[in-house]
C-alpha cells in the first residue's frame, strides 16, 4: 500500500515539475497564460464508505489550471502588433472555425487580410466607402488603394469683423483682376477643392456697408480664382452675435475637365461682429486631393484608421473583443491560440471598452504572465516532495526486507 502511496506523490510532483517547467519555458511567449497544478487526496471506500481507520492511497493531479491573469505590455514600433489591456480575447478565424488568443502579434499577408503567425485572420467589423462601421465581424481585409478626391462642399468662415471700422462697401471694384483695397476692409483665403481634386484659392471680402442706413450689416463677396462668384449682405445682432443668412449657396466652374457647375455652401454663422480688431477664428471646408496610404492608426477602442498623403484617415474596420463566462474552460490548442469549449461558456463578443471588455492599445503587445521568480521557488518545493515521496519508497522497501529476512 505504501509503495502505491509514494508512487502516486512521484507521480504527482512530475506533473507539477511538467507543469513548471512549461510555464518557465513560456516566460518569454507573447501572450502565454501560466497554469499550476490542482491536486485531489484519493482514499478508497468500500460498500459502508469510509471508516475512521481508513488511510488514504496517495493523491492525484485533478487539474492543470490556466492562469488568464493580465501580463504586462511592452512598446513595439509595429501598428499591428495590438495588446489587451483588460479582459477578453481576439477572435481568429482559421478556414471557418472560431479560435482565440491574447498574443497580437498581427501582420498583413499577400491578399492584405491582418492574420496572426499561423495565418489565422483576425475578425472585425468591416467600414463601408462612407466610413460607418456597423454589421457582424469577418476577417479583416485592408485596402492599400489610394483616396479619392472630395470636392468641397461646405466652406465654413467663422470671423471677427471691427465694429469700428468704417464704410467701404461703396468703394468696392476690381482693378486689373485684384480687388481695390478701398472697396472692402477685411479678407481671407483658403484653398477649396474640384471633382478631380485640383485645389483652387477661394477668398472672402468682407465690405462694411453704411452705418447710417444699413446698421450692422456688411457686405461678403466671394472669389475663386480670382473670379467673383457672389456678393450677400450678413447682419449682425446689436450685441454682435451673428443674425442672418445661416448659409450661402454659391456655384462655379472650375474647369479643366472638372464637373461643371459645381456647388458649395458657405457658412458664416459663427461670425461676430465686436469692437476689436479683425480676426479668423475658424476657416475650413470638407474638400481634398487625391491621397496614398501612408500607414495605419488603430485607437483603444479598435478602430483602424488608414492615413494617407492628403492628410485624411478613414475608417477600414474595427476589431472586435471575445470573453467568456470561464475562461479556464477553455481548450488550448498550441500557439498561444484557445477553443471554446462547453466547460468555457459560448463567447459573446463586442467592441473593446464595452461589455467588460478591456481596451486595445497598438504598437503594444502583451507579456507572458509567467512570475518567473515564483516559478523557480515553486520548482524546489516539488523537488523536494518528490524527494520526499522517493524516501518513502526507500524507507517501506527497507521494513520489506527486514520482514523478509525473518
Amino acid at each position: 500500500m505504501s509503495f502505491n502511496t509514494a508512487l502516486s506523490g512521484i507521480q504527482a510532483s512530475s506533473s507539477e515539475l511538467g507543469i513548471i517547467g512549461n510555464n518557465i519555458a513560456n516566460s518569454s511567449t507573447t501572450g502565454f497564460k501560466s497554469s499550476r497544478a490542482e491536486f485531489a487526496d484519493v482514499y478508497a471506500a468500500g460498500l459502508v464508505g469510509a471508516t475512521d481507520t481508513t488511510v488514504g492511497q496517495g493523491v492525484r493531479l485533478q487539474k492543470t489550471a490556466q492562469q488568464f491573469a493580465q501580463g504586462n505590455i511592452s512598446s513595439t514600433n509595429n501598428a499591428l502588433d495590438l495588446a489587451i489591456n483588460g479582459e477578453g480575447f481576439f477572435q481568429l478565424d482559421d478556414n471557418g472555425s472560431a479560435l482565440f488568443t491574447r498574443a497580437g502579434n498581427f501582420s498583413l499577408d499577400k491578399t492584405g487580410t491582418v492574420v496572426n503567425n499561423q495565418g489565422y485572420a483576425l475578425m472585425a467589423k468591416k467600414a463601408d466607402s462612407t466610413g460607418t462601421i456597423s454589421g457582424g465581424a469577418s476577417p479583416l481585409q485592408l485596402s492599400s488603394s489610394n483616396v479619392s478626391p472630395k470636392s468641397t462642399t461646405t466652406f465654413n468662415a467663422g470671423v471677427n469683423l471691427d465694429s469700428r471700422d468704417a464704410q467701404t462697401d461703396s468703394s468696392w471694384a476690381i482693378v486689373g483682376g485684384v480687388p481695390d483695397t478701398a472697396g472692402y476692409n477685411d479678407s481671407t483665403s483658403t484653398s477649396i477643392y474640384d471633382s478631380l481634386g485640383n485645389d483652387h484659392t477661394a477668398t472672402l471680402y468682407f465690405s462694411k456697408l453704411d452705418p447710417a442706413t444699413n446698421p450692422n450689416e456688411w457686405n461678403v463677396r466671394t472669389l475663386v480664382d480670382g473670379n467673383l462668384l457672389n456678393t450677400t449682405k450678413i447682419t449682425f445682432n446689436s450685441d454682435g452675435t451673428y443674425q442672418t443668412p445661416a448659409t450661402i449657396p454659391i456655384s462655379w466652374t472650375p474647369g479643366g475637365g472638372a464637373t461643371s457647375p459645381q456647388n458649395f455652401t458657405l457658412d458664416t454663422s459663427t461670425s461676430t461682429q465686436f469692437g476689436s480688431n479683425f480676426g479668423v477664428n475658424k476657416l475650413s471646408q470638407d474638400g481634398y486631393t487625391a491621397g496614398q496610404l501612408l500607414g495605419l492608426n488603430i485607437d483603444s477602442k479598435g478602430t483602424i484608421f488608414a492615413r494617407y498623403s492628403n492628410g485624411q484617415s478613414q475608417p477600414q474596420g474595427q476589431v472586435v473583443l471575445a470573453k467568456f463566462n470561464n475562461p479556464q474552460g477553455l481548450q488550448s490548442t498550441g500557439n498561444t491560440v484557445w477553443a471554446e469549449t462547453f466547460a468555457s461558456g459560448s463567447a459573446v463578443v463586442s467592441d473593446p471598452g464595452t461589455g467588460g471588455l478591456g481596451l486595445i492599445q497598438s504598437n503594444a503587445l502583451e507579456n507572458s504572465n509567467v512570475d518567473l521568480t515564483a516559478q523557480l521557488v515553486q520548482m524546489i518545493v516539488a523537488q523536494r516532495n518528490f524527494q520526499a515521496n522517493a524516501q518513502t519508497i526507500k524507507a517501506e522497501n527497507t521494513i520489506s526486507q527486514t520482514v523478509i529476512n525473518l
